[in-house]
């Protein structure tokens, strides 16, 4: 394997990381509320569509950005009715959440563009552009760290630099802010905020709705950066591998930023070589394309060890009186 392959998987790695890691840090915030959310994916979903099709309407990526930001903030509002107001289960209203958004968004798509489900195209001011840091031009003659600076670090779009700013912004403030005091102690003894005279409905309910904003720039990133438009079932599974990752980080932002990388580089390798050929024997594609997925599995069973969640994630609160 040559240096410039290494760079194209590491280059791959990061792009393929960025809505991995939006996603897994937006679960953060929930689950560290006490709410849990498999619903990541129908957030993520409906986000890239609306992303896409507004993006696509009204020639703004921008105006796209919001729409999608938008969709997620409302299936996340959604949600909060379900679990906190009304006390429903969570893990139901969450994969109720996944089948709304995947069949409303081809039914919407399909009644709307007429193209089989997905929109058309995405060009010019409807995309994000690739920003090229400073010096990258200069440095990328200087062996390895140069095109290193200039190919991997270097040529993203303004969405995955932010995701990589919120992780130490997000280990700000849960643990150096009084809100995320607050936030992480609502998620292990509801009870006791309550009794310190703090609003948990309020508390979880902040804390969902920064998961939709964390969703919708993780679906905004899918349909208008990553690809060029919006397409069935796009977001593949991610919001449920950011939930792995989730685990796999134990619930903490830094660690979380190296889980969502390694399965990020996982399914750039399996891109990659999609076509490997053991003596005679090839390799079937579909082994290739499940092997981050089965490598999932192997890591959080083998490696992570004992993850322990919020004590008092999944229940309700229901207030004492």
């Amino acid at each position: 394997m040559d240096f410039l392959t290494i760079l194209q998987i590491l280059d791959s790695s990061v792009r393929l990381a960025v809505p991995l890691l939006l996603a897994c840090l937006a679960g953060l915030y929930s689950e560290r509320a006490g709410i849990f959310d498999i619903g990541l994916e129908g957030k993520m979903l409906a986000a890239a569509f609306a992303s896409a099709a507004i993006a696509y309407v009204s020639g703004s990526v921008w105006i796209g950005l919001l729409a999608g930001i938008a969709a997620s903030m409302a299936l996340s509002i959604v949600h909060g009715l379900a679990s906190i107001t009304f006390r429903g289960n969570q893990l139901i209203s969450g994969v109720a959440i996944n089948f709304l958004a995947a069949g409303l968004t081809v039914v919407v798509a399909q009644n709307w563009f007429k193209q089989g489900g997905r929109t058309p195209t995405l060009e010019g001011p409807a995309r994000f552009s690739e920003i090229t840091l400073p010096f990258a031009d200069a440095l990328s003659g200087i062996p390895v760290l140069g095109p290193l600076y200039a190919e991997v670090i270097s040529g993203h779009t303004i969405i995955a630099y932010v995701a990589f700013l919120f992780v130490p912004l997000t280990w700000w403030i849960l643990f150096r802010t009084r809100f995320g005091l607050r936030l992480r102690a609502v998620g292990e003894n509801p009870a006791a905020v309550d009794t310190a005279g703090i609003s948990v409905i309020w508390l979880r309910y902040s804390a969902i709705l920064i998961c939709g904003v964390l969703c919708g720039l993780a679906g905004a990133y899918l349909a208008t950066a990553l690809q060029a438009g919006f397409t069935k079932d796009m977001s593949a599974g991610r919001g449920f591998i950011a939930l792995a990752a989730l685990i796999f980080a134990k619930w903490r932002p830094v660690p979380a930023l190296y889980a969502t990388l390694l399965f990020g580089f996982l399914a750039a390798v399996a891109t990659r070589f999609q076509t490997i050929n053991i003596g005679t024997f090839r390799v079937p594609v579909a082994f290739t394309e499940s092997l981050p997925y089965i490598l999932t599995v192997v890591i959080l069973a083998g490696f992570v060890g004992k993850a322990i969640p919020p004590r008092a994630g999944g229940a309700p609160y229901v207030k004492e009186r």
